[in-house]
Protein backbone atom coordinates (compact mmCIF):
# COMPACT_ATOMS: atom_id res chain seq x y z
CA UNK A 1 0.00 0.00 0.00
CA UNK A 2 1.75 3.17 -1.00
CA UNK A 3 1.03 6.58 1.58
CA UNK A 4 -0.11 9.43 0.11
CA UNK A 5 -0.09 13.09 1.62
CA UNK A 6 -2.58 15.14 0.34
CA UNK A 7 -2.18 19.52 1.49
CA UNK A 8 -5.43 22.03 0.76
CA UNK A 9 -4.65 25.42 1.59
CA UNK A 10 -6.87 28.20 3.19
CA UNK A 11 -6.73 31.98 3.76
CA UNK A 12 -8.56 34.34 6.94
CA UNK A 13 -8.01 37.61 7.58
CA UNK A 14 -7.74 38.07 11.43
CA UNK A 15 -6.08 40.95 13.51
CA UNK A 16 -4.54 40.70 17.03
CA UNK A 17 -2.19 42.46 19.26
CA UNK A 18 0.65 40.75 21.53
CA UNK A 19 0.60 42.50 24.77
CA UNK A 20 3.72 42.72 26.57
CA UNK A 21 5.72 42.47 22.97
CA UNK A 22 8.30 44.64 22.99
CA UNK A 23 7.93 46.11 19.13
CA UNK A 24 4.90 47.31 16.81
CA UNK A 25 3.00 44.21 17.37
CA UNK A 26 2.07 44.79 20.54
CA UNK A 27 -0.70 46.88 18.83
CA UNK A 28 -3.84 45.96 17.45
CA UNK A 29 -3.17 45.02 13.62
CA UNK A 30 -4.34 42.03 11.05
CA UNK A 31 -3.09 39.96 8.73
CA UNK A 32 -3.82 37.49 6.14
CA UNK A 33 -3.16 34.28 6.85
CA UNK A 34 -2.36 30.94 4.95
CA UNK A 35 -3.33 27.69 6.67
CA UNK A 36 -1.46 24.23 4.80
CA UNK A 37 -2.83 21.42 6.50
CA UNK A 38 -1.25 17.81 5.09
CA UNK A 39 -2.73 14.76 6.41
CA UNK A 40 -0.98 11.22 5.51
CA UNK A 41 -3.02 7.92 4.13
CA UNK A 42 -3.83 5.32 1.57
CA UNK A 43 -5.50 5.47 -1.36
CA UNK A 44 -9.26 4.53 -1.35
CA UNK A 45 -9.07 1.49 -4.13
CA UNK A 46 -12.82 0.27 -3.53
CA UNK A 47 -16.07 2.29 -2.18
CA UNK A 48 -19.39 2.15 -2.48
CA UNK A 49 -19.24 5.72 -0.76
CA UNK A 50 -17.67 7.49 -3.84
CA UNK A 51 -14.12 7.61 -1.90
CA UNK A 52 -12.67 5.23 -4.51
CA UNK A 53 -9.31 7.62 -5.85
CA UNK A 54 -9.47 9.25 -2.75
CA UNK A 55 -6.85 9.59 0.56
CA UNK A 56 -9.80 11.95 1.66
CA UNK A 57 -12.02 13.90 -0.02
CA UNK A 58 -10.61 17.21 -0.26
CA UNK A 59 -14.64 18.81 0.51
CA UNK A 60 -14.28 16.31 4.03
CA UNK A 61 -11.11 18.83 4.99
CA UNK A 62 -12.78 22.06 3.57
CA UNK A 63 -15.58 21.50 5.65
CA UNK A 64 -14.16 20.43 8.57
CA UNK A 65 -11.72 23.36 8.52
CA UNK A 66 -14.52 25.92 7.65
CA UNK A 67 -16.44 25.10 10.53
CA UNK A 68 -13.76 24.58 13.29
CA UNK A 69 -11.47 27.40 12.26
CA UNK A 70 -12.40 29.61 9.11
CA UNK A 71 -15.59 30.51 10.21
CA UNK A 72 -14.54 31.26 13.86
CA UNK A 73 -11.25 33.36 13.08
CA UNK A 74 -12.22 35.50 10.11
CA UNK A 75 -12.37 38.58 10.54
CA UNK A 76 -12.12 38.14 14.21
CA UNK A 77 -10.01 39.96 16.38
CA UNK A 78 -7.96 37.88 18.99
CA UNK A 79 -6.79 38.70 22.24
CA UNK A 80 -5.32 37.07 25.59
CA UNK A 81 -7.75 36.72 27.93
CA UNK A 82 -7.34 39.31 30.86
CA UNK A 83 -5.28 41.84 28.09
CA UNK A 84 -5.48 45.19 28.82
CA UNK A 85 -7.57 45.40 25.53
CA UNK A 86 -10.68 44.20 26.90
CA UNK A 87 -11.33 46.65 28.48
CA UNK A 88 -11.46 49.09 24.99
CA UNK A 89 -15.13 50.15 24.21
CA UNK A 90 -14.92 48.99 20.65
CA UNK A 91 -13.62 45.82 22.13
CA UNK A 92 -16.89 45.59 24.77
CA UNK A 93 -18.83 46.43 21.44
CA UNK A 94 -17.95 43.72 18.95
CA UNK A 95 -18.16 40.85 21.59
CA UNK A 96 -19.34 38.62 18.77
CA UNK A 97 -15.93 38.86 16.74
CA UNK A 98 -13.94 38.93 19.34
CA UNK A 99 -12.10 35.71 20.73
CA UNK A 100 -10.08 35.42 23.94
CA UNK A 101 -7.67 32.93 24.14
CA UNK A 102 -6.15 31.44 26.99
CA UNK A 103 -2.54 32.08 25.41
CA UNK A 104 -0.67 35.18 23.78
CA UNK A 105 -1.99 35.00 19.83
CA UNK A 106 1.20 34.21 18.06
CA UNK A 107 1.51 32.67 14.82
CA UNK A 108 3.29 30.20 17.10
CA UNK A 109 0.38 29.25 19.55
CA UNK A 110 -2.36 30.40 16.76
CA UNK A 111 -0.79 26.98 15.12
CA UNK A 112 -0.47 24.61 18.11
CA UNK A 113 -4.45 25.66 19.07
CA UNK A 114 -5.22 24.91 15.57
CA UNK A 115 -3.25 21.44 15.62
CA UNK A 116 -4.89 20.22 18.48
CA UNK A 117 -8.31 21.19 16.49
CA UNK A 118 -7.58 19.31 13.47
CA UNK A 119 -6.58 16.43 15.46
CA UNK A 120 -9.47 15.88 17.24
CA UNK A 121 -12.14 16.20 14.20
CA UNK A 122 -10.14 14.13 10.99
CA UNK A 123 -11.48 11.05 10.01
CA UNK A 124 -9.42 8.37 11.75
CA UNK A 125 -8.02 6.80 8.69
CA UNK A 126 -5.67 9.76 7.74
CA UNK A 127 -3.25 10.84 10.41
CA UNK A 128 -2.07 15.00 10.39
CA UNK A 129 1.21 15.53 9.45
CA UNK A 130 2.03 18.95 8.63
CA UNK A 131 0.59 22.37 9.22
CA UNK A 132 1.83 25.33 8.61
CA UNK A 133 0.34 29.13 9.13
CA UNK A 134 1.85 31.77 7.25
CA UNK A 135 1.41 34.99 9.20
CA UNK A 136 3.15 36.92 6.47
CA UNK A 137 4.61 36.64 2.45
CA UNK A 138 7.79 36.08 4.68
CA UNK A 139 7.37 34.44 7.94
CA UNK A 140 5.58 31.77 9.03
CA UNK A 141 5.52 28.68 11.54
CA UNK A 142 5.44 25.07 10.84
CA UNK A 143 4.62 22.03 13.17
CA UNK A 144 5.41 18.39 11.79
CA UNK A 145 4.89 15.20 13.11
CA UNK A 146 8.15 13.69 12.60
CA UNK A 147 8.83 16.48 15.27
CA UNK A 148 7.15 15.16 17.68
CA UNK A 149 8.45 11.94 18.10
Amino acid sequence: MNKIRVTKKFSFDMAHALEGYNGLCRHIHGHTYHLRISLLGTVVEESEDGDEGFVLDFSVLKKLVDEKIIHVFDHSLVLKKGSNFQSLEVVGNARERVILTPFLPTCENLLVHFVGIVKESIPKHVELVAMRLDETPTSFAEWLMVDQL
